[in-house]
């Protein structure tokens, strides 16, 4: 039995909810990629984007981080970019600047398959909810520096934190595979960033993360680029594979 639903008191047996919610997940990606093809897609999925651009800059700060740098700040702009500030990194000389480079793509799919993960039980899907919510907010508090960012990403945290409270254990595993599944493919709606060897960011011509990766591992960054849209790919149809299967 799927411990996800083994709890739910909707009359229906496991196989029945997998399918169930599967199809709302098609349903929602299929929708997700008509919108942006139009106008008012973008205003309808911001919010999305701009939790997106948060996974991305957060994965740069946090890699730093880990490899012994200092993560100074996080900027997100009105237009869903976003810059990450950090120095130091002490860590593996070359490859360890390419992993810091490469924890801003590969942030949203990470995180999108972390959180649907998370949906295989009501317990850990509320859970992944309000850890989700407290990180926003605990990022916004420490590390968020630009006027647009203090206002978006806390109101972000608070609408999580109230799904994370205040809906239902079915609304809730739904909702938590829902921000995965954005997350995992946010990475297609800006896949030719992966392919740039420059881009504007915050009104600055700065290099971009394949570029960087490619100076530090002397890769061609187009090479890079597929590799990482490949990579966030696998990850979404690991994650799924896994919420989904049954013990």
């Amino acid at each position: 039995m799927s411990n996800r639903w083994q709890d739910d008191d909707l009359g229906l047996s496991p196989k029945s909810r997998d399918r169930i919610g599967l199809r709302w997940l098609a349903i929602a990606a299929i929708a997700t990629i008509v919108l942006w093809q139009v106008p008012i897609g973008n205003y309808l999925l911001y919010p999305f984007s701009i939790l997106a651009t948060w996974f991305h800059e957060m994965g740069h700060g946090v890699t730093a981080m880990l490899l012994g740098g200092t993560f100074r700040q996080l900027q997100i702009f009105p237009s869903g970019s976003g810059l990450a500030v950090h120095s130091g990194v002490q860590f593996f000389g070359p490859v360890g600047r390419a992993l810091v480079a490469m924890g801003g793509p590969m942030g949203p799919p990470m995180a999108g398959a972390a959180l649907i993960l998370a949906s295989r039980s009501r317990r850990m899907a509320k859970a992944g909810l309000l850890v989700l919510a407290g990180l926003l907010l605990i990022s916004a508090l420490i590390w968020v520096r630009s006027l647009f960012g203090l206002v978006a990403i806390p109101l972000i945290g608070l609408a999580v934190l109230w799904v994370g409270t205040s809906t239902t254990g079915w609304l809730q595993a739904f909702a938590i595979q829902f921000l995965g599944l954005q997350a995992c493919i946010s990475t297609y709606h800006q896949l030719d960033y992966l392919f740039m060897n420059r881009a504007v960011i915050g009104g600055q011509l700065i290099v971009s993360d394949s570029a960087q990766i490619a100076q530090n591992l002397l890769l061609p960054y187009w090479f890079l680029g597929g590799l990482m849209a490949i990579a966030s790919a696998l990850l979404l149809v690991w994650s799924l594979r896994l919420a989904y299967r049954h013990d």
